[in-house]
């Protein structure tokens, strides 16, 4: 195996302004794949007006239990009306109770099964990384391999600094790098049940430390870090309407059309890929 990149625009069906980075960065940029949501506001249109207009995009399940409407009856998922409630260390706190896992594997279900109903589906991944809670991860790992979906993120990264001292005093960064830490602790356990299932993974993940201050600087930084042959995940969360300079949003997007980071990632020996062209 030799290096290989992806970059994947998760939310995508989330709003159309996800949508449209999603067409742009594909047709005009060198995004490669995206994670839809099945619960998304704009689902319909991305599977119907989007999707259509990207054949050879690499496309994976945005599990999500965090934001939105269930498509599901799940009482120790949603309130009253049907609308999660439950944030990560919430729905951890509760991963040892079996009804709660049944509704969770069948809230899953439902989604992964909305999304076969357009496309063909390559990896599974999940908002907010709640997948990565160790019991809950592993019903995404018996729901890959029965509906014979071959890659399931894991969120490993390296930690590494860029020359930027602006996002540094973020009060982001903090936070991250305890994210970094629980999610490296976890993602270690559940690369064994990756491997229990006869499933694939990433190698590492670009996306934990930076969260919310992603640009193509915290990229290229990141895979200086990567030496050996492997499969580096690029994680961001584009949207494309109204250009501002200041929104993270739209830099993300700009992430896509950067020529230059393009560039920069096939003369540091990656291909750029995507888990469709994996399989």
């Amino acid at each position: 195996m030799s290096k290989k990149f992806i970059l994947n625009a998760d939310d995508f069906g989330m709003s159309k302004a996800n949508n449209r980075a999603v067409l742009e960065g594909y047709n005009n940029g060198f995004l490669t794949s995206a994670s839809i949501c099945a619960n998304g506001k704009a689902f319909n249109a991305a599977v119907n007006e989007i999707l259509p207009e990207c054949p050879d995009l690499g496309l994976g399940v945005h599990l999500n239990i965090i934001e939105g409407r269930a498509l599901t009856k799940a009482d120790m998922l949603t309130n009253k009306k049907g609308k999660f409630n439950n944030g990560f260390f919430g729905l951890m706190y509760k991963s040892g109770n079996e009804k709660f896992l049944y509704q969770v594997e069948q809230e899953f279900r439902a989604q992964i099964e909305q999304v076969k109903k357009f496309a063909e589906i390559d990896h599974i991944d999940s908002h907010v990384h709640v997948h990565a809670i160790p019991n809950i991860f592993k019903i995404v790992c018996k729901l890959a391999k029965e509906y014979n979906i071959p890659y399931v993120r894991t969120q490993y990264e390296e930690f590494y600094i860029i020359p930027e001292f602006k996002i540094h005093i973020s009060p982001k960064y903090p936070l991250n790098i305890l994210k970094i830490i629980l999610l490296n602790s976890l993602s270690s356990k559940n690369k064994k049940v990756i491997k229990e299932h006869g499933l694939k993974t990433n190698d590492y993940i670009l996306g934990v430390g930076y969260t919310g201050l992603m640009n193509s600087r915290t990229i290229a930084c990141g895979l200086e870090e990567i030496e050996d042959d492997c499969i580096a995940e690029a994680l961001i969360h584009p949207c494309c309407y109204i250009k501002s300079k200041y929104d993270q949003h739209y830099k993300e997007f700009l992430i896509t059309q950067d020529k230059a980071l393009e560039d920069k990632i096939k003369r540091l020996g990656f291909e750029i890929t995507n888990y469709k062209k994996l399989v």
